[in-house]
């Protein structure tokens, strides 16, 4: 399976739609999204994709509440499963206990990716490129032996997008 993995948005919906459409491209089967979503139109973009998606709370999304019933929208912690593969998705990096398959989080904008003991943890890093000019998603393939991690970063000066490949067991 293949799952689009975004965070960290902001107010920058055309950042936000190019990595939607790029993971969709690379062939995303869902969509997962880390929080500060800040904007009605990202949300409404994402549900429009009409791929499952599930998103969470970031510190910069009290006035999304009122969409709370329109979307699949969560307070973090939010536990869940797709397939046989337990997550677990927050926005703010403080529930960092190895008690799912993967871990996803966002809040810093910067990228990570690593793996303890069987968990995998992961930030996609930031869409908005407001850390550096870099606007960054990742394309995450689960198999029954691994974990893949394809990450892009678009030079938001260039267009240029690099990409960089990581593989964890499984």
């Amino acid at each position: 399976m293949k799952i689009a993995v975004i965070s960290d948005t902001h107010r920058k919906f055309s950042l936000a739609k190019e990595a939607i459409d790029l993971l969709i491209e690379q062939g995303a089967e869902y969509l997962i999204h880390a929080g500060d979503i800040c904007e009605y139109d990202t949300l409404e973009y994402i549900k429009n994709t009409n791929i499952p998606y599930v998103a969470v709370y970031g510190n910069n999304d009290a006035h999304m509440v009122q969409y709370h019933n329109d979307f699949n929208l969560h307070k973090e912690p939010y536990y869940f499963k797709i397939e046989d593969v337990k997550f677990k998705l927050m926005h703010l990096p403080f529930y960092m206990t190895p008690d799912s398959d993967v871990v996803i989080f966002g809040h810093t904008h910067i990228f990570q990716v690593e793996q303890q003991n069987q968990t995998l943890f992961l930030n996609p890093g930031e869409v908005c490129a407001r850390e550096k000019p870099l606007s960054e998603c990742v394309l995450l393939e689960i198999t029954d032996t691994k974990f893949v991690v394809q990450y892009f970063a678009k030079d938001i000066k260039t267009n240029i997008i690099q990409e960089k490949l990581y593989e964890f067991k499984r």
